[in-house]
């Protein structure tokens, strides 16, 4: 059975990672990072994604596009480089790239995903992540609700507890939160929000 990668496509950050011996492992970058800033930039008619876009962002802000997650769901058109793209086929080409290094990573094509967005993004928007996840050539299993994700694994590592538990997530663009309950083995999530 193919691995199941999750990715936390941010707003000005990524990650992606997999379960490994039962525990979540980040998986490294291209240039060996945990985390990927969620910046796409053309350079010489060709894309450039996380640390090469952020790199060039200051001198070059016509061809550098951040925070596109802010425009997810949305009929806006973003400029780079004389081009319009919508929000959900750039955030593709980070997905692409985030696909492609746990390829690397893991010595095996990878094609299935689950995907995380803030707690406050509604249909269309969540409609939008999918969309991107298909022009990246993943299938999207789910889509998860980060601080639901950032719950879940806390969760895991304390499965034994009983207890009601409190989980923030501190975003570079959001701030959600999330109340959780564990009892007999069993993660519940009460309530998700966020903003």
């Amino acid at each position: 059975m193919k691995r199941i990668i999750g990715i936390d496509l941010g707003t000005s950050t990524s990650e992606v990672a997999l379960m490994i011996d039962d525990k979540p492992f980040i998986i490294p970058n291209d240039r060996g990072n945990e985390i990927t800033p969620s910046v796409v930039g053309v350079k010489d008619g060709r894309f450039i994604i996380g640390e090469a876009a952020d790199e060039r962002q200051m001198l070059y802000p016509q061809d550098t596009a951040i925070e596109v997650k802010r425009k997810m769901g949305s009929k806006e058109r973003i400029k780079l480089s004389n081009k319009y793209y919508t929000p959900e086929e750039l955030s593709a080409k980070l997905l692409v790239h985030l696909k492609a290094c746990s390829e690397n990573y893991l010595k095996e094509p990878v094609d299935r995903a689950v995907i995380t967005v803030p707690a406050y993004f509604n249909n269309e928007q969540r409609k939008a992540t999918l969309e991107a996840g298909r022009l990246a050539g993943l299938s999207v299993e789910r889509i998860l609700n980060e601080p639901t994700a950032a719950a879940l694994c806390y969760g895991i590592e304390h499965i034994s507890d009983e207890s009601s538990i409190l989980v923030y997530d501190f975003g570079g663009g959001t701030f959600d939160v999330t109340l959780l309950e564990m009892f007999d083995g069993v993660l519940e999530v009460k309530a998700s929000s966020g903003n």
